[in-house]
């Protein structure tokens, strides 16, 4: 194909659904409302590399608050690879994140390993391996892990800005409720002490976000969250320097199957990650 007449902009409808559909067939396994969640939260995160009206790769540039950006879903057509188009979309990207942000404000991704040099060369800095594991649901109901509904949206967003660099409410709102996804709490002397999320993928189910204030804590939501999909496939995606979570996820039978380098552009947030049990996703942050 001759690279001519290429455009950057802003991605339609249809076109994220088709981005959702390659990223099916990357194997990355996204949660099946995803995409539709991100387009509902922010649908100019949506970016489309196109050649006349033909999509030829896509990506996401989230911006929360305009206080953290997050870049996920980057994608070249398969048939297209190696040609350089990647790397007009990704610096597209980025310099059009930045202007959607504060001065100053981080902007995070999970990357491939393989395209580390790359995204260093562009000004990301390694901070952690994201760890991925995998395998079949086996836990047991806890009675005092309860299920969250709407009217506890405000505690759970209190308690979710101590683990994610900046507010992102509406997002979970749209997270914790989508049609088919279980999201449970665990409350001690009145306060939020955890909570997850476990909604359903094109392969199973996804648990993400898992944050807790011990392990103990993690250990509980993750059995009672896994006591909901028994049976499934499940995947957890924890932070390599979270040693609890790591121990946590052999504890649950699961077994590391791929990772991902989270990487920041700009002065890393300071995260608790002893109490990041598990990432919400790669795609989002």
């Amino acid at each position: 194909m001759a690279f001519t007449n290429l455009s950057l902009g802003p991605m339609r409808h249809h076109e994220a659904a088709k981005l959702a559909r390659w990223a099916v067939d990357e194997g990355w396994n996204p949660g099946k409302a995803d995409i539709s969640i991100a387009w509902e939260t922010d649908r100019d995160a949506f970016i489309a590399l196109r050649k006349g009206d033909d999509l030829l790769g896509g990506g996401t540039i989230f911006s929360y608050d305009g206080l953290f950006g997050f870049m996920g879903l980057f994608i070249i057509r398969s048939d297209l690879r190696g040609e350089g188009l990647g790397k007009q979309l990704w610096t597209y990207r980025l310099k059009r994140l930045q202007t959607r942000l504060a001065p100053g404000a981080p902007i995070g991704m999970d990357g491939v390993f393989a395209m580390v040099p790359f995204y260093e060369r562009g000004g990301f800095g390694f901070a952690h391996k994201d760890v991925r594991f995998q395998g079949i649901a086996q836990g047991t109901r806890d009675a005092e892990v309860l299920e969250l509904d709407p009217g506890t949206v405000a505690i759970v967003d209190r308690f979710d800005r101590s683990h994610f660099p900046a507010p992102r409410t509406l997002f979970l709102q749209r997270w914790m409720f989508k049609a088919g996804a279980h999201a449970l709490g665990l409350f001690e002397r009145g306060e939020l002490a955890g909570y997850g999320v476990a909604r359903p993928a094109r392969m199973g189910y996804k648990i993400g976000p898992l944050f807790a204030s011990r392990p103990d804590v993690a250990e509980r939501l993750a059995r009672s969250l896994m006591a909901r999909v028994a049976g499934e496939q499940v995947q957890l995606d924890v932070p390599e320097p979270n040693e609890a979570g790591v121990r946590l996820a052999s504890a649950l039978g699961l077994k590391e199957v791929f990772g991902c380098a989270r990487m920041y552009y700009g002065t890393p947030p300071n995260l608790p990650t002893e109490r990041i049990f598990g990432v919400t996703s790669f795609e989002f942050g």
